[in-house]
């Protein structure tokens, strides 16, 4: 599907759906002989499926996606085959504490659900958003590193660990309301409140 990057004047470029992503094989080919421009989201953003925002290059984007479709980093959402130009997403997410409950598994019920209720208080206490997936759970990176790794510190969980990672290495393992809720509430961290460990 082609699409012209230079609408009627006045107009902006409607994109209505994504065409495939930038590490796709027949993308990666286009990409490296094409004009690129990029328009650039935060990861709050990145959740809307309706929105305005100019490119890097200056064309103004009327983003309209379908309910539910996400976008991710390197989405491209438009070709334009005469002008040999793309049109690409730039998602910038912020990392995510990891915290790993695998460690329990062996453990008897009782210590398993107590410790799991103490990390649930322990993150509910700061207002930290999370997502459990598997004997992961995903927390946004709200406030600094060092404030959230000291909370984990204080609290000493036997059998958990944590660590930080990108959220473009999360992001493909969760569903679309998962990922409004990690990276959503991130770009947002002025609403909440962080108590001091």
């Amino acid at each position: 599907m082609t699409q012209r990057l230079t609408p009627p004047q006045g107009q902006p470029v409607r994109i209505n759906a994504i065409l495939g992503n930038v590490d796709d094989p027949v993308w990666r080919s286009r990409r490296h002989a094409a004009t690129v421009d990029r328009l650039v989201l935060d990861q709050w953003e990145a959740q809307k499926s309706r929105l305005r925002r100019n490119t890097k290059g200056g064309k103004e984007i009327a983003l309209s996606l379908d309910r539910g479709v996400q976008l991710r980093d390197g989405d491209v959402l438009a070709w334009d085959e005469d002008g040999n130009a793309l049109l690409v997403a730039q998602i910038d997410l912020k990392d995510v504490m990891e915290v790993e409950l695998s460690g329990l598994l062996g453990s008897m019920p009782d210590v398993v659900v107590q410790t799991c209720l103490e990390l649930g208080h322990a993150i509910g206490n700061q207002h930290w958003p999370a997502v459990v997936k598997g004997t992961k759970v995903y927390v946004p990176l709200t406030v600094d590193r060092a404030v959230m790794g000291s909370v984990m510190k204080t609290h000493a969980f036997e059998g958990i660990t944590y660590d930080f990672r990108p959220g473009a290495e999360v992001i493909p393992y969760l569903a679309p309301h998962e990922a409004r809720r990690l990276f959503g509430a991130a770009a947002r961290e002025g609403e909440g409140h962080t108590h001091a460990p």
